[in-house]
């Protein structure tokens, strides 16, 4: 259960804002909390521009935050680090990025790009130590040791994004924020670079943070499940329960949306269509931010933010609907 699980990582009210003009902010993130614990897969899914990829980033503090806390092994990474702190940060917490193509530098041989961390943290003592540690890395991920003299514009986006995984392995991490990784794949490579994340998780008791907006290749690779909406967290539960059991209005219709392939349950089952578009973050809805397309909207729902609670066991929820005191207080 994982009340017995060790966290590894802990958000509180993470806030990342950007500023676009002296009247704009744009609230990428606004206040999500959720936990990580050891060795499992957490997937963070919503549509595109809902403040995923942000949150990554915030955590592992390739953007600075704008307020909230986050603990990583027990220590507060959320203020100013010393240089020595943010070094092994960047050891301990690497990331695999969503663009095979523009995150390898296409001047770098392989072997080099896969070696930057090991030469930036000192984990080799000779060259020869160093090339054994590349050739190791790039056979873990299905590579040869040919590869290491190439350069990234020989190898395919699957290839590609193999060498990006083998670098965020060379330094030994505890923690991985994949940021959609497969979404710039074809669809035949995708189950294999999956299948891979998984093998290393079982092998080297990796942590993941799954950053994606398949759905269905979310619950295969996905513990827990996260929902998120224009910033906010909407739902997080095991991935079972938010498949089976979605509480959230806006998790049911993104459900609804992945085909099932018998042919008859297609037929018969009902899609649930949202109305309107997705509110801008400079200037979102009052309340909770769902509540422009949500079809069950109440009078509540634009002047009070639905609290965010634990429902059921390990089952948390932001949603009106399922807040006993609000029901309380209208009855």
């Amino acid at each position: 259960m994982t009340e017995q699980r060790e966290k590894l990582l802990q958000v509180k009210n993470l806030k990342k804002y950007f500023t676009i003009s002296r009247q704009d902010i744009l609230k990428a993130v606004d206040e999500i909390s959720f936990d990580v614990y050891k060795g499992e897969t957490l997937g963070l899914v919503g549509e595109s521009g809902c403040g995923k990829s942000t949150t990554g980033r915030t955590i592992i503090r390739l953007y600075e935050p704008t307020d909230g806390k986050v603990v990583f092994d027990n220590h507060d990474i959320s203020g100013k680090l010393s240089a020595k702190t943010r070094k092994e940060l960047r050891r301990r917490m690497q990331m695999i990025f969503q663009d095979p193509y523009a995150s390898l530098n296409p001047r770098m041989m392989v072997k080099d790009i896969i070696a930057e961390g090991i030469d930036i943290h000192h984990l080799a003592k000779s060259p020869k130590e160093r090339m054994e540690r590349v050739y190791e890395m790039l056979e873990t991920v299905g590579l040869n040791r040919e590869h290491a003299n190439r350069y990234p514009h020989e190898f395919s986006g699957g290839q590609r994004q193999r060498i990006g995984i083998a670098r965020a392995l060379a330094v030994d991490p505890d923690f991985i924020i994949a940021d959609e990784p497969i979404s710039a794949l074809d669809v035949s490579i995708q189950a294999q670079v999956v299948n891979l994340l998984q093998e290393l998780q079982e092998k080297q008791g990796l942590t993941f943070l799954f950053i994606a907006h398949d759905l269905s290749m979310v619950k295969h690779i996905s513990d827990r499940v996260g929902v998120m909406y224009l910033g906010n967290m909407a739902e997080l539960a095991s991935s079972d329960e938010v498949y089976e059991h979605p509480l959230h209005p806006y998790t049911q219709s993104l459900l609804s949306a992945i085909p099932v392939a018998d042919p008859n349950i297609e037929r018969s089952r009902e899609r649930i269509i949202l109305e309107g578009d997705v509110p801008s973050p400079i200037d979102p809805p009052s309340g909770c931010r769902f509540r422009t397309r949500c079809p069950f909207a109440m009078d509540v729902c634009a002047k009070v933010r639905p609290k965010w609670h634990e429902v059921e066991k390990d089952h948390w929820v932001a949603c009106h609907l399922h807040d006993e005191e609000m029901k309380t207080e209208k009855a």
